[in-house]
């Protein structure tokens, strides 16, 4: 598979790496190429057999360790109703929580950032004594193209 991928994002995550002082080693970069080169989320063993076309030595903890590296960062996020992973849509950073719209008949995800959501759910678990350290949101449905398929 070919991907074709935006330059200036390569080199926007490059530069935070080399800000942040860690390595974006070729694997790594490789995972998060293959990564965005998809709208659907990719499985590890997916991300792996795509991998292997061009390193066909890559292994499991191979991508393991690129995909832990990359969630650190924030360059990716984890879709965890599927055990996939998807890129981030901005891809700065700053930590960030996001809602997913998973579209559960093409496998295409949306990422949506809104802070008044967020704001919201602190707020109500404030009230209740508690103290949010990390927001999972995923809401699975039918996405536009799809639900206009089944129209058709």
């Amino acid at each position: 598979m070919v991907v074709s991928l935006d330059l200036e994002l390569i080199k926007q995550i490059e530069d935070i790496c080399a800000a942040r002082g860690v390595r974006l080693t070729p694997q790594r970069k490789r995972v998060f190429e293959l990564i965005c080169a998809s709208p659907k989320a990719s499985s590890a063993y997916e991300l792996l057999e795509e991998l292997k076309a061009s390193e066909p030595q890559a292994k499991p903890p191979t991508v393991y360790r690129a995909l832990d590296f990359l969630l650190e960062q924030g360059f990716i996020h984890r879709v965890e109703s599927t055990n996939s992973f998807i890129q981030c849509c901005s891809c700065n950073a700053h930590k960030h929580y996001s809602h997913l719209l998973i579209c559960d008949k093409c496998g295409n995800v949306i990422e949506l950032q809104d802070d008044s959501l967020v704001a919201l759910l602190a707020s109500n678990a404030e009230k209740h004594g508690f103290t949010i350290s990390n927001h999972v949101i995923e809401s699975h449905g039918v996405c536009h193209s799809c639900s206009s398929e089944i129209k058709e």
